[in-house]
């Protein structure tokens, strides 16, 4: 019986018939023949002659899938076309639909859902401000929404109802079918305050003393998909802004619990009573400072034996130990505390650190009295005569300073009132990163420093697509996760990846150029068909 089989040589794949048979000890063998390749481009099969008229003659004839081919053009063609991307924006609006986001999008927002949905994938193709759509849209096949300019988007952005978007985060949480929440606090990001080369007519964001606010972001526990957003000038280190943010989500949450997941600038005694005092009790994950007291003193009771602990956790390839404690907060309250202990990351900040002091110690004992008041020296080091006539220098490691610095390196700290399990907070914890990395770049790219002070309605239009964004990176993130893709690209490269996919308008006909096989693959990956 035979068989095809493929072996990869350098960058090429080629074919084989592989007959498998005994020899006279009984020995199974096989022998094996070329019959072909893989086309490195479309990724199908290219047999050899010999081998196809083989098969036929033995009443198997191969049927040979045909690779879509670009037609042939004229150089006046060529001339008179439009080039335009594609790639990206095919997976954006395939994504959108399978998750039911484009629906969702035409229901709430029959208007100006093309050109929401056209704005998210501007931001999410590109991480651009927003002041280049335009141009983006020029070079882009993207939905049809008319001639566009700066002041149309503007004016778009502002025509937007509250109701209208209100409706959208009502629809697309009834789509999700959440039954838990987490509530993720956001801080502002601090370049908000900084000069921007795109403000409009010489405005520079601080110029008003605008405060920067922070963001709570509403998210699915179960899907991992944002749900719904709101803004807080005050930020959410003050409890009751906190809570009455999340009360505002009531009418999307309902009675269905919802997990506050807090920064550790949030961690305080007041805080956590707070918190704790909530009536009916308010559920929270909050990480701790990893140099204050509290943390200090878990962190020693449990050095010596963490190591031991058979509970180790694997996140993305990162191992840590961990360790889970009760702990009385209160006469009437009790809250978990979470132990990390990430021993790769300790023993390389070790490593780093000697290294580092070790290079100080040379130069401070070839010229002491040069470094003798460095402050980066004399962190590290005691440089000093033993008294005034002397000329030498003594130079000692202070090595109680190095025990210090290492004491609480490698550790993290998460407290909870609700959780349990470390593995699901320290999992829960680390999501939140993730987003907050993902979200902040689009709220400096919507250039809402700028509009925070000038049109609320206008801000919250743009904080809409911001969101419409996110879902599309969510679920890019999801896919090249669960599939592995990160093994082999980044979203970055993903995204470089489909932006050479181009289509050709020609004689106003499109023609979309030969798909290669990494895009091929990524399409495949999620489970869309590739453009044709």
């Amino acid at each position: 019986m035979s068989s095809v089989v493929r072996q990869k040589v350098g960058k090429h794949t080629y074919l084989y018939e592989s007959v498998g048979f005994r020899n006279e000890e009984g020995k199974p063998r096989n022998k094996r023949w070329p019959i072909g390749k893989i086309d490195p481009v479309s990724g199908l099969a290219i047999y050899k002659p010999e081998y196809l008229a083989r098969m036929a003659a033995e009443g198997r004839p191969l049927k040979i899938p045909q690779a879509p081919t670009t037609p042939t053009l004229t150089v006046q063609d060529v001339s008179g076309s439009s080039v335009r991307d594609y790639g990206a924006f095919y997976l954006f609006e395939q994504l959108a639909r399978q998750l039911g986001l484009l629906e969702v999008l035409r229901q709430a927002l029959p208007r100006h859902w093309k050109n929401i949905f056209n704005l998210a994938a501007y931001l999410t193709s590109t991480g651009d401000p927003l002041a280049y759509y335009v141009d983006w849209l020029a070079s882009t096949q993207a939905y049809p929404v008319g001639a566009m300019t700066a002041k149309r988007v503007d004016e778009m952005l502002d025509s937007i109802t509250q109701a209208e978007r209100e409706k959208f985060y009502e629809l697309w949480n009834s789509s999700l079918g959440e039954q838990e929440y987490l509530a993720l606090d956001i801080p502002a990001p601090s370049s908000w305050l900084e000069p921007s080369d795109t403000a409009a007519h010489g405005y520079q964001p601080g110029q008003d003393d605008i405060p920067p606010f922070s963001f709570c972001l509403l998210m699915g526990k179960q899907s991992g998909y944002p749900v719904c957003q709101s803004a807080h000038e005050t930020g959410f280190r003050d409890v009751t802004a906190l809570i009455a943010t999340i009360n505002a989500f009531l009418p999307l949450t309902k009675d269905r619990p919802v997990t506050a997941v807090m920064d550790r600038e949030f961690f305080s005694a007041k805080n956590v009573n707070a918190m704790l005092a909530q009536q009916p009790g308010a559920d929270f994950l909050a990480a701790v400072p990893i140099t204050g007291k509290f943390a200090v003193n878990l962190v020693k009771n449990e050095s010596r034996d963490i190591d031991a602990l058979h509970s180790n956790i694997v996140h993305n390839g990162e191992k840590l130990h961990s360790v889970t404690r009760q702990l009385k907060w209160s006469r009437d309250q009790k809250i978990y505390a979470h132990v990390y202990y990430n021993a790769t990351k300790a023993h390389k900040a070790r490593e780093e650190l000697d290294a580092n002091v070790s290079t100080l110690y040379s130069h401070a004992q070839k010229q002491p009295e040069k470094f003798a008041s460095n402050p980066d020296y004399t962190k590290y080091l005691i440089i000093q005569r033993p008294d005034r006539e002397s000329r030498r220098y003594t130079v000692n490691i202070r090595e109680d300073v190095l025990r210090t610095e290492m004491e609480t390196v490698g550790w993290q700290i998460i407290i909870s009132n609700c959780m349990a399990d470390a593995k699901e907070a320290f999992e829960i914890y680390r999501d939140k990163d993730a987003v907050e990395k993902a979200f902040l770049p689009l709220k400096n790219s919507l250039d809402l420093g700028r509009h925070q002070g000038q049109n609320g309605n206008s801000m919250q239009s743009r904080l809409l697509i911001g969101f419409v964004s996110l879902i599309l990176i969510r679920g890019i993130h999801k896919v090249m996760s669960e599939k592995n893709l990160y093994a082999r690209m980044t979203m970055k490269k993903l995204m470089l990846s489909l932006s050479k996919l181009k289509l050709l308008a020609v004689n106003k006909k499109p023609v979309l150029l030969s798909v290669t096989k990494e895009q091929r693959d990524i399409y495949r990956a999620f489970g869309i068909k590739e453009p044709s």
